[in-house]
């Protein structure tokens, strides 16, 4: 009799870090690798929201949670201390935390200038540049930023800025870990249903205008946004290296019919 011996998973004995992983596009990422065989690394700002999103994922001991906030080296740096001491390696960072603040550009003050540079551009940086020293040669590198630096938004001036710079990082990031053989990928993710996709469309009428924007009429789920993000991180996209790939039903390069 034949034993049947079960598919190994893409990541079997990977060590995945997620930013921003309490929720949404990361909370989804980190439940597909560990469904996938990783050890995933989760960390956010919020404790509580940390804690109950650790909870949902009942990852045992493939599962490590702790705060941080990216923007602060500090933190990354005691982070990493930790996961060094649990795992001893990296071999895919998802750099998916992020804040939105949607205003005309007249109505920005000082203060949302700095929360949403500091988060969406400094935590990036901060994020790759820190865990460098964990990361194994022939890893990967996923960035999150967004369609709004592929098309002019009214409101996303600053958040469309951030994400452009996020997005060319990845660019410049791929040439420069080179010598390593780290690939660097960033994604820009249409409308997705998050949290922070509800708060900034708060109506239905809104949400429904939104999805009408896409050729598939239609929101994304964050669902969709993970598998991408496991694809770009797999052996599967070997030769996937500085690109930016749009997870966005057509927003951008199609036209509704």
């Amino acid at each position: 009799m034949t034993q049947n011996n079960p598919t190994p998973s893409r990541f079997d004995g990977r060590v995945v870090l997620i930013t921003g992983g309490a929720t949404g596009m990361g909370f989804s990422a980190a439940e597909l690798f560990l469904s996938e065989g990783a050890k995933v690394v989760i960390t956010g700002r919020g404790e509580d929201r940390l804690k109950t999103a650790a909870e949902r994922l009942d990852g045992g001991d493939q599962l490590f949670a702790a705060p941080a906030d990216v923007s602060r080296p500090a933190d990354l740096d005691r982070l990493l201390g930790a996961v060094t001491e649990r795992f001893g390696q990296l071999d895919v960072v998802f750099a998916n935390a992020g804040v939105g603040v949607f205003k005309r550009v007249q109505d920005f003050t000082a203060e949302d200038v700095d929360l949403v540079v500091d988060a969406n551009f400094k935590g990036v940086f901060y994020t790759v540049q820190r865990a460098l020293p964990l990361l194994r040669d022939g890893a990967s590198i996923v960035i999150n930023a967004s369609w709004t630096h592929h098309r002019g938004l009214a409101i996303g001036s600053l958040y469309a800025a951030t994400k452009a710079a996020a997005a060319n990082l990845a660019k410049t990031l791929a040439s420069d870990l080179a010598d390593r053989r780290i690939r660097v990928n960033s994604i820009s993710p249409g409308y997705i249903d998050t949290d922070m996709f509800q708060e900034s469309v708060p109506t239905p009428e809104e949400r429904a205008a939104s999805a009408r924007q896409s050729v598939q009429q239609r929101v994304g789920t964050p669902e969709e946004v993970a598998r991408t993000v496991a694809f770009l991180a797999s052996d599967a996209a070997a030769f996937v290296n500085g690109v930016d790939l749009l997870v966005d039903g057509g927003v951008v390069n199609a036209i509704p019919a």
